[in-house]
This record gives structure tokens, sequence and C-alpha cells, in this order.
């Protein structure tokens, strides 16, 4: 709620003002993408399969380098507020409003999938239904992601990366300490266990996989977010660099736990293999220290909802609201924006509820991730770089697409009494957008076809930039500034004393963990370091003096920097 006051208007509610630091925006994008599914989705596949689901989320390291390098600068120098005015801008606006509302639609889905495993693992520790769980969760989550915006959103990612990597931290040398080694682990470990793929998750999967994080990285309204966001395209390339380094070490961290409780306790079957993550928290974490994970693995997954909230909101009010009523004051815009977060919240809970009636939720996050994931983000995508697309060609590649999936997915099965392997389901979904883009990509050059869209995307771009207001009055711009330093240095306060308190809690709890107590009471230690690393720290003022000379006077203005 700290940030309740900084949603003054639709750019700083949505975008942060333009200048969220790129390592917030970094870690809010690793923990909006990493919290969705690790604990429940992942860990119940590197229970069953080890090593395999380490392999999987390698494949989000190497999404994050070419994005890092290609990708997220792209999208910074468009100079949007959102994914949809890029569309509307190069593709047009019926174009964007078509794909508004297939994003608004698939948002629920993923929304959804995100918030279940929350509730999955307060039902394992507490024994409350799921039902209730989801509901209560729900509504804590839109709470503040309404109230705050994307600053609310940043800065509670960050602060639940630091918590989670500290307790998971812990978890691993304890749970090696309960099964006597790495070595015991590698001696008792089921045949295969180690491999990087298997015939349920192939290589061909893990390609695909690749292809579908790159897509969906890129291209998902919710991560464009986070390269929009930041100042300058370097700090873009950033952002995806610092995604990516920390998908090279996390998988490795996060999946160990559940792959030792698979020598732990074996016999976990079908959909309780989902509560592998948390019944190895249980196992060997002191009572203090397991509530602390409890809460990590709680607020973690649930930064994956806010995140979506916030920027499907964002597309509501910015793009379909604001066209239909052009002459809305920004005070009414941030009612609707805030109303349409709770509206989305609520039928967000709804779809969680069903899950597991529809598959479990390692089904509904692959299926739907093969079904949208390259019909829906690429084409727009591509558009970012291609000049032959144009709106009618990207949304017929969508819709073909998403009809190929539909066929192989429901009416194949249906027809052949089998259906589609996890491997080829994937394939399907990234290569049939792939195949279609490149075949009209070949016909256009062929042709000499000229795209309309993009040259009226080039003229407006032309447009805005010569009828961009000239630069604010020095009042005005010293104000902006200010505004803007305010919120980085809130969003830094609020981060380090969070994790301050976060470390002074876990050393408490060590001089109290039984057995355990180095472990947690230096982790305490380190948290605190970094929370006083963090804090920001009152710059001195230093005087510039700036001085203009004409043929009658010597003129000294003074400004603080």
């Amino acid at each position: 709620m700290s940030f309740s006051g900084s949603g003054k208007d639709m750019k700083s509610f949505f975008a942060g003002g333009g200048a969220v630091p790129w390592w917030i925006s970094g870690l809010s994008l690793f923990m909006s993408f990493f919290s969705a599914g690790t604990f429940v989705v992942w860990g119940s596949i590197a229970y069953q399969y080890g090593w395999v689901a380490v392999a999987i989320q390698w494949t989000m390291c190497l999404a994050g380098f070419i994005i890092g390098f290609i990708v997220a600068p792209r999208w910074q120098k468009t100079g949007v507020l959102t994914a949809a005015e890029f569309i509307t801008l190069r593709m047009g606006y019926r174009t964007q409003k078509i794909y508004s509302y297939l994003f608004l639609l698939i948002s629920l889905f993923t929304t959804g999938a995100f918030l279940y495993p929350v509730a999955k693992i307060l039902q394992v520790y507490t024994g409350v239904p799921v039902y209730l769980t989801t509901i209560v969760l729900g509504l804590l989550i839109l709470a503040y992601t309404a109230t705050g915006g994307l600053w609310a959103v940043v800065v509670t990612d960050v602060l639940q990366f630091i918590v989670l990597t500290a307790a998971v931290l812990i978890v691993v040398p304890l749970a090696f300490g309960k099964i006597g080694g790495l070595s015991e682990m590698i001696q008792k470990a089921p045949d295969h266990f180690f491999d990087l793929h298997n015939n349920e998750y192939s290589f061909g999967f893990l390609a695909a996989f690749a292809l579908y994080n790159l897509f969906f990285l890129s291209g998902n309204w919710t991560y464009v977010q986070r390269y929009t966001t930041v100042k300058t395209a370097r700090d873009a390339k950033k952002v995806g660099w610092l995604f990516g380094a920390l998908y090279l070490v996390s998988p490795v961290i996060w999946m160990l736990p559940p792959m030792i409780y698979r020598i732990v306790n074996p016999d976990l079957q079908g959909l309780n293999s989902e509560d592998a993550y948390l019944l190895i928290c249980k196992t060997v974490l002191p009572v203090g220290v397991m509530g602390l994970m409890l809460g990590g693995m709680v607020f973690a997954t649930s930064s994956s909802v806010n995140t979506t909230l916030n920027i499907t909101s964002g597309v509501f009010t910015n793009d379909l609201y604001k066209a239909l009523f052009p002459h809305s004051t920004e005070k009414k815009l941030m009612r609707v924006a805030r109303l349409s977060t709770v509206v989305f919240g609520v039928l967000t809970i709804g779809v969680a509820l069903v899950i597991p009636y529809i598959g479990g939720i390692v089904e509904v996050v692959l299926s739907l991730a093969a079904f949208t994931g390259g019909a829906m983000y690429l084409p727009p995508l591509w558009a970012l770089f291609s000049r032959k697309q144009t709106g009618r060609s990207v949304l017929w590649v969508t819709a073909i697409s998403l009809l190929i999936n539909l066929f192989f997915k429901f009416l194949f099965p249906v027809l052949t009494g089998t259906g589609l392997s996890r491997s080829m389901e994937m394939i399907v979904g990234m290569g049939a957008p792939v195949m279609l883009l490149l075949a009209y990509e070949i016909w256009a050059l062929q042709s000499g076809f000229i795209s309309r869209d993009y040259e009226h995307y080039v003229a407006e771009k032309a447009i805005r930039r010569t009828a961009a207001p000239a630069q604010p009055a020095e009042a005005e711009a010293e104000a902006e500034a200010e505004a803007e330093t305010e919120d980085n240095r809130k969003g830094k306060k609020v981060i380090a004393l969070g994790t301050l308190i976060t470390g002074v809690l876990m050393g408490l709890l060590g001089l109290h963990a039984i057995g355990t107590t180095w472990v947690v009471a230096a982790m305490g230690g380190v948290i605190i370091i970094a929370g006083w690393a963090i804090y920001p720290r009152k710059t001195g003022k230093l005087k510039t003096v700036e001085i203009s000379y004409n043929k009658e006077e010597k003129k000294a203005s003074d400004y603080v920097e």
C-alpha cells in the first residue's frame, strides 16, 4: 500500500513513469515468469523425471539472452506504453482491437493457472480446502494491484525474490542432509533421473519449448511492459540479460528439493506429485523458517497474478475504453483502471477454481502454452521487425494457427482414437505460425509487395516526432524529474526495509532453530547486508553553473542536480 499514491496518471500507474531501474524491472520479469509454475508445475516434473525439469527451464535462459540482445531494445525504442499501442500504430486499430479481446480472454486462463498453485501450496500446508484458499488469495492479490499499479507490482516482486532465494538456499543443504548427501542421491535415484530429456519431454519438445519461451517472453503483453518501462534501450537489454543469467543458475537450485524428495518418499502418484516441493520443505525446515518459506512461495507465485492483472487492466483501459471514450478525463480513466483490475481478478478466481477438474496444473500450463504461445504472440512480434506484414496477414496467421491447434487438441483424438504426444503438440503449436509467416514473407518478397500498414506506421512516427511538444518549462521539467526520483527512492527504500526486516526475522528464527541454527542465522546475516546495500543514500547537492552570454549582460543561473 506504500504506492497507493504513485498511480496518479496512466503512465505512472501502468509504466512506473517510464523510469523503473533496469535491475528492478529485470528481477520483476524473472519473478513474474519464474513463479507461475516453479513450485507446482516444474516441481512436479522434477519429482517424476529429475533433471528434465532443469533442462526445460534452461530454454528460458536461452530466450532471455536472445531477448536482451535483439528484442528488448527494439520494444523500448518504439516509445509505446503497451504492446497493444504498438499494434494500433503498426497494423491499425481493428487489428489491435481483435488482439486485445484475444489477449484478455487468454489472460483469464493464464492468470487462473498462476493463481491455482498458490492455493494448492496453502491447501497442502494448512488443510484448508483449495477453493477457499483460492478465493481469499485472489482477493488479497487484486487489492494491492488495484491500489498501487506497476510500482506496487515490481517492488513486491523484488522482495519476493530475496525472501524466496534465501529460503531455498536453506532448504537445499538441509534436504541433502536428510538423505546423506549428494552421493546417496545419485546412488538411490531412479534410472535416467539425470537425463536431459525423455520420451515425454524429448529433444524436439525442448527445441519447440525454447521457441515458445522466446515468443512468449518477447511478445506477451505482460512482459513487454518490463522492456518499455525502463529509460533507455541499453537498460532494456540489461533486463533481458539479467533474466537469462538468473535462469542459467536458478533452475539447478530450485529443482533440487523436489528431486531429493523423490529419494525420501518415492510413492507420490498422479496429481499428488504437485505437492512434492512443499512436502520436502515440511520435512526438513524448522517451523518458523517453514512459515517464511511458505510466505515466499505464496507471494512469489502471486507475482505472476498481479503482473498480469496490471497489464490486462492497462490494455482494457488504455487501448479499448479510451478508444471508445477518447475524451475521458485522467481521473475517469484511473477509476476504470482500478475497477477493471477488480473485475478481471474476480474472473481469474473463477478460472482457478476449475483447474483441478480439467487435468491439473501441468496439463493446463503446457497445453495452454502449445495452443496459444506461437499463434497469439509471434505474429505481432514478427511485425516489430518486418516491413511486409499487414494487419490482415498477422490476423490470418493467428486464426489459422489457432484452428490447427484446435483440431489437433480436440478433434484429432476423437477421429483417430489417439492424441498428439507432448512433444508433437508443442512442435505443431510453435511450428505452424513460423511456417505461415515465412511463407508470407517469401511471397511478399518475390511479388514486390509493399505494406501500406508499414508505410503508415513510418509516417505516423514521423508525425509524432514533428508534433512532439516542446520541452517542458524548467519548473515543470524539474517537478517531473523530482517525482521520478522520488518514486525510485521510495521503491528502493521499501525494498531495503522489507529486506532488512526479513533478515532480522530469519536471524531470530535461526537462534531458535534446533539443529539448523548456523544455516538459518547466516542467511539472515546475508539478507541484512543486502538490505543495507540497497537502501538509498542521500547524495550531496552539487551546483552547476550555466552561463549564457550576450552583448549587454552575463547571466548565471544555478540549479541543483
